[in-house]
């Protein structure tokens, strides 16, 4: 019995030891538990390296998941070998995703996926010439100041609401409102450091007055303190999903029909900084922007809303 448990015990240690996730919390690996089951031991051991070296270079987990569903999806599809793949066999794929409805936005994330599988096999030559559709340009879904004061005003005072008015008056991604800590707000400067965010990148972000306040009185007031600033009951950090549906029901009691998402609050941020008069630059560090072409996306919203300005020679 003892020979047995040792056994057992072994076992487990060369297990921990095999897995391709050493250093990940349980709640990551349950994100990247794709299924390496490919039928073919050469596909599972490409998937496999492929996993591993996205995870080591630092992609961000929703990039990683993306990734190898499309690849293990093009495995499945093609049944070859990398070494014996053809430009058509890419080109049939691309099709295949596109007639079973892709947008142009998933094409785009399959091409990345692919581009990065056939570069690590030195096969990049294959997807030359590939051509896809570019995404389609949509204007960001902005609220106006009126229905973000009425989603503020019925919620009641505590964690949701002091979370809606953080990521308008911050413009902060959902990922970020939930990882921000405690001890990452400098009330006193009013500022607060985003560690790791989109890129893997630090940036300051500015804090409301009114904001502060009211944080200040609930972290006082919390029975189970937390180093996050936002977080469940028992002091877990709330997921991406939680806040969603927090924000849904918000903007449903406050009587709106459009779609909100949390990044509309970050979307209205950059529009009425930039309706009042704020430096575009400023603006695109705020948001951790890297290009500013992303952040010149605003401008066309701005515009937008400029338009509805009535002139004063029609109230003559």
């Amino acid at each position: 019995m003892q020979d047995n448990s040792n056994q057992e015990e072994e076992l487990k240690n060369q297990k921990k030891i095999d897995s391709p996730f050493p250093s990940y919390s349980t709640k990551n690996k349950e994100i990247l538990n794709i299924n390496n089951s490919l039928e073919n031991p050469l596909f599972e051991n490409i998937f496999i390296q492929i996993k591993q070296e996205l995870i080591v270079e630092g992609y961000s987990l929703k990039t990683i998941k993306m990734y190898l569903i499309y690849i293990k999806d093009f495995f499945h599809f093609t049944k070859k070998e990398i070494k014996d793949l053809t430009k058509n066999d890419i080109i049939s794929f691309l099709a295949y995703k596109k007639e079973e409805g892709c947008n142009n936005a998933t094409l785009s994330l399959i091409h990345a996926s692919l581009k990065y599988l056939f570069k690590k096999n030195k096969v990049l030559f294959l997807l030359e010439e590939i051509k896809i559709p570019k995404k389609s340009k949509t204007l960001p879904k902005v609220l106006t100041r009126d229905e973000i004061k009425i989603i503020f005003n019925n919620t009641r005072f505590g964690r949701n609401r002091l979370m809606l008015q953080f990521m308008y008056g911050s413009g902060c991604r959902v990922s970020e409102v939930t990882k921000i800590k405690v001890d990452d707000l400098n009330l006193k400067e009013k500022t607060a450091m985003i560690k790791g965010g989109k890129g893997d990148k630090d940036r300051i972000i500015i804090l409301s007055k009114e904001w502060i306040h009211g944080i200040k009185k609930y972290l006082n007031k919390k029975k189970i303190k937390s180093e996050f600033v936002f977080s469940k009951k028992n002091g877990k950090p709330l997921t991406t999903d939680t806040i969603q549906r927090i924000v849904r029901e918000a903007s449903k009691r406050a009587g709106l029909t459009k779609h909100v998402t949390p990044h509309c609050f970050r979307h209205s941020y950059a529009t009425h900084l930039l309706e009042t008069g704020t430096n575009i630059r400023y603006i695109q560090t705020l948001l951790g922007h890297s290009n500013l072409n992303t952040t010149q996306i605003y401008t066309n919203v701005a515009n937008q809303q400029l338009k509805k300005v009535q002139s004063p020679l029609d109230k003559l």
